[in-house]
């Protein structure tokens, strides 16, 4: 291995953490938050994109590319290792806005784990679902499961009082962490190396 890929291999895992809500009071973005709290203690390196403070336009393909801003959210984007994704329920799908930003990327993704967090006043699981799809079609890899938060009976002026979400929300940290760097330095390799893969699409595409 190179000096310059294992010191790659070495470095602290990069998540991005999207939020997926624009409400004002927001259990989603509290969630998030403790998400980013934990993966800090777990000496991962958090970028928090929450689009009431970076508003993100609705996906045009015709101008999304060319729109003031997208160079930047491409980059960190293209930085992290692994996203986390919150998003809540609405009508049993995900976020308009988390859609959004889904739709602007997909090469980014590929070979990177995803997260899912949803709020929801049921169980969430087809948004779960849908973000897994997207996932899958973007060629990432996803945790085998979701962490569903029910807003009213979770959180509790702005507290997590649920213990069952909050061991959840420490199991998902955990195997962000660990399952996030195996796959991390193992995408390096693969984009470095020369062996056949399913990354080795993305390697030719260089």
């Amino acid at each position: 291995m190179s000096r310059q890929l294992q010191a790659k291999s070495n470095r602290a895992l990069q998540v991005l953490a999207v939020v997926g809500s624009l409400a004002r009071e927001s259990v989603t973005r509290r969630i998030m938050r403790e998400v980013c709290r934990q993966l800090a203690e777990r000496k991962c390196e958090i970028d928090l994109l929450d689009f009431q403070q970076e508003p993100l336009p609705l996906f045009n393909p015709d101008t999304a590319f060319a729109a003031p801003g997208f160079a930047a959210l491409q980059e960190r984007v293209t930085r992290a290792d692994a996203l986390v994704l919150g998003s809540p329920d609405y009508h049993g799908s995900m976020s308009s806005v988390m859609k959004s930003f889904l739709d602007h990327f997909w090469k980014e993704f590929a070979g990177k784990l995803f997260a899912t967090v949803v709020v929801s006043h049921e169980k969430g699981l087809t948004v779960s679902d849908q973000l897994r799809t997207v996932a899958r079609q973007c060629y990432a890899w996803t945790l085998p499961y979701a962490v569903s938060v029910h807003a009213e009976e979770s959180v509790q002026g702005g507290r997590i009082v649920s213990a069952a979400v909050r061991g959840r929300l420490r199991m998902l940290t955990r195997d962000i962490a660990v399952y996030g760097a195996l796959l991390a330095r193992q995408r390096r390799a693969d984009l470095a190396g020369t062996e056949e893969g399913f990354l080795e699409r993305m390697r030719k595409a260089k």
